[in-house]
């Protein structure tokens, strides 16, 4: 649990923390539909909308925008703990993703398959069932245990061969809030398919906890900017050397490991950097560490346990205040008890729609969101057979008393 000061002065460097300028006084529990945003992210942004040159020209201010990016540059291969590769920007985190599976998938050897789970979000998964038949390859669909709603390395063995060709994998997802050990995948990949090209989506995880695609031992990996306390309309994508020389789209006359089309946008780069500052200084507050990429991972540690606080009194409750477990007719999905829960408690109430609950919080001022079973939530919620269920997601810079105001609020409603 974060230090009380402490906590204060993070939630003092985020914007509208604890109002929204449409609606006033709100608790912010919609963190994985996009988390605050750093005030410091908005002034950068803010100062490079406005420059008018453009980057490659021999001028002092387009010089400073080339310098800008190559800072950013490593500042997001620090962020997800590698060494070598490319890094680069795009449309958004789906669009990156979806560039990466198609080039692993169409540039991989013919034949095979490729591997992931009915975990995973569109963004993987609709990019596998449009380009694997194009490349002839078989689309392999890992089904996610219901009861915990995960996939394990164990599951992946038993689909892997010494014939597939690209396998994806979810970091957590986005509507239980599990975290999947991308580390002990990719190892039980490499035993049967050393070749195989690994993509790992990162976009609901990046603001989690830690980031170390280095250690994980995959190719790809791809995160968005609005996610990780940045802003929208932009998505972070890595490629390993051996990836990023795949056949991709890319300019005449580039080289081979060149991934971007058209001016890229300054303000993008410099705004992750501001991410990377932030956590960089996160790290500072919690630890003694001097070198930067240790301080961004006692970052994400301290994140992890203020998230894992807050998710355990949501669901067992605290200072006489059930939590959603002991609610009338509550179902929490992945189970009350699940030790891969990152951040984020799904759930609904028998009787209820949970359209009517997220309503009934919102007119109290508690932002949270409603999963359907549609084509972003119906892979996760059609096997538990619920048509909805209420997300509600946590950051570091939430608090015990928000949580704790959730709680009385969903009382009063499931009660009522």
């Amino acid at each position: 649990m974060l230090d009380p000061v402490l906590l204060d002065e993070i939630r003092s460097r985020f914007h509208h923390v604890d109002n929204c300028p449409y609606q006033g006084p709100r608790i912010f529990f919609e963190n994985a539909g996009g988390s605050l945003t750093l005030k410091s992210v908005v002034k950068v942004n803010t100062a490079l909308s406005a420059i008018p040159d453009n980057q490659g020209r021999d001028n002092p201010a387009s010089r400073e925008l080339v310098r800008i990016i190559a800072a950013a540059r490593e500042d997001m291969k620090t962020f997800f703990g590698v060494d070598d590769g490319v890094v680069f920007t795009g449309e958004s985190g789906t669009e990156v993703l979806f560039r990466l599976v198609r080039a692993a998938i169409l540039g991989s050897p013919q034949g095979g398959n490729v591997v992931g789970s009915t975990l995973e979000h569109p963004a993987t998964a609709s990019a596998r069932s449009k380009w694997c038949p194009v490349a002839g390859k078989e689309n392999i669909n890992i089904a996610h245990e219901k009861t915990q709603t995960l996939v394990t390395a164990q599951d992946y063995l038993q689909q892997i061969n010494s014939d597939t060709r690209v396998a994806t994998i979810i970091q957590t997802s986005p509507v239980t809030g599990m975290a999947i050990d991308v580390q002990a995948v990719a190892r039980a990949i490499r035993t049967v398919a050393p070749q195989c090209f690994i993509i790992v989506d990162s976009i609901q995880h990046a603001a989690h906890g830690v980031m170390d695609m280095g250690a994980c031992g995959v190719d790809g990996c791809a995160l968005s900017g609005y996610k990780v306390f940045s802003r929208h309309n932009y998505g972070v994508g890595w490629a390993s050397p051996r990836m990023s020389t795949l056949p991709h789209e890319k300019l005449d006359g580039t080289a081979d490991d060149f991934w971007e089309l058209g001016t890229r946008d300054t303000g993008a780069f410099a705004t992750f950097s501001e991410v990377v500052k932030y956590l960089d200084w996160l790290g500072s507050q919690v630890s003694d560490l001097s070198d930067r990429r240790a301080r961004l991972e006692a970052a994400g540690n301290a994140m992890m346990a203020q998230e894992a606080h807050l998710v355990d009194i949501a669901i067992n409750g605290a200072d006489g205040q059930p939590g959603i477990r002991t609610l009338p007719g509550a179902y929490i999905v992945g189970g009350p008890d699940n030790p891969y829960r990152e951040g984020l408690v799904s759930y609904a109430f028998a009787g209820i729609p949970s359209a009517e609950v997220v309503n009934a919080l919102n007119q109290r001022g508690i932002r949270t969101h409603v999963r359907k079973a549609d084509y972003f939530s119906g892979n996760i919620l059609d096997p538990l057979e619920m048509d909805s269920c209420i997300r509600t997601s946590f950051c570091h810079y939430n608090t015990k008393a928000e949580v704790l105001t959730l709680l009385e609020a969903l009382t009063e409603i499931t009660q009522a």
